[in-house]
């Protein structure tokens, strides 16, 4: 995955493996960081990355 790559929503959603209202209440309460391009939503493939890297590190606390 390029760090530079911006993924839709429905793409963000598939590499998470977690449903709509869930990607959006991650981005509501900005744990997961986004940009809006005109109407559209996206997200930059390393917020993922950054997401998934501190929600494990604070289940292994």
């Amino acid at each position: 995955m390029r760090d530079d790559e911006l993924l839709t929503v429905p793409e963000a959603m598939a590499r998470l493996k977690i449903g709509r209202s869930a990607l959006y209440d991650l981005l509501r309460t900005h744990r997961l960081t986004s940009l809006t391009i005109g109407r559209a939503r996206r997200i930059p493939a390393h917020a993922l990355d950054d997401y998934v890297q501190r929600h494990l590190e604070e289940a292994s606390r």
